[in-house]
């Protein structure tokens, strides 16, 4: 029996299946794995703060591109916080300051940071793949794409509680995008959600989800596969 003629999940398996996936989220991955315990040089960690800023500064682009794909108001007046809550607004700093202060606190001056200069290719072709993805497809995938984030005030909270013990030389307040990322994040999943699970209906649509999603946890997964390529494995040496 091929998808188009099996029966489709209900709402609740669907939702199920999609929650399934965090299995493949990159805070399983060894870098991750080994820099949540605290396994990481100072280097690493500048390494991996500096090549996820070259994500954070994406992400607007990746919503505004959803946003330019999506006919329906109602859509764009609840996705175009995400934006705004990276680029920040008048009085707010927004997410991507705020990860510019979490460089600032491991030791990187705001030049390093900003200039790019030590983002790696892979690096650069994961975040550019999933760039063009949002550009490129029906607004309704660009929007599934995004439910990494259901797996996302997890890894939040893991740091916050490990970091200020593990890395006692960071600046905790440098810790404030992991703090304000945990409601954000849930308050983006509830929206993010809601509509995959209403658009993809059909066994066939819901397999489809299935794979995007599982797309986006790869590219997150192959951004810290070329993290360790530079950098190294925590307590190990690096990847020749």
């Amino acid at each position: 029996m091929t998808a188009a003629d099996a029966e489709a999940w209900s709402r609740e398996e669907f939702e199920r299946r999609l929650r399934g996936m965090g299995s493949r989220y990159h805070i399983h991955h060894p870098f991750h794995v080994r820099m949540n315990a605290g396994q990481c040089t100072p280097e690493q960690v500048r390494g991996w703060v500096c090549n996820r800023y070259y994500y954070q500064i994406n992400i607007p682009l990746k919503d505004a591109a959803i946003l330019s794909n999506c006919p329906q108001r109602e859509v764009r007046r609840e996705w175009i916080k995400r934006i705004v809550d990276h680029d920040g607004s008048q009085g707010e700093e927004g997410g991507i300051e705020a990860w510019i202060r979490l460089a600032l606190a491991t030791g990187l001056s705001r030049t390093e940071v900003v200039s790019l200069q030590h983002v790696v290719s892979g690096v650069r072709f994961a975040v550019d793949a999933y760039v063009n993805f949002a550009r490129t497809r029906p607004w309704q995938e660009a929007v599934c794409s995004s439910l990494t984030e259901l797996f996302a005030p997890e890894i939040h909270q893991k740091r916050l509680a490990g970091w200020p013990q593990h890395y006692p030389w960071i600046d905790s307040q440098g810790l404030a995008y992991f703090r304000d990322r945990v409601g954000l994040a849930r308050r983006d999943v509830a929206h993010g959600l809601a509509l995959t699970l209403d658009h993809f209906r059909t066994r066939a649509q819901q397999e489809r989800a299935l794979e995007i999603l599982g797309f986006k946890l790869d590219v997150l997964w192959s951004m810290l596969d070329a993290i360790e390529r530079a950098y190294g494995l925590p307590g190990g040496d690096r990847v020749d």
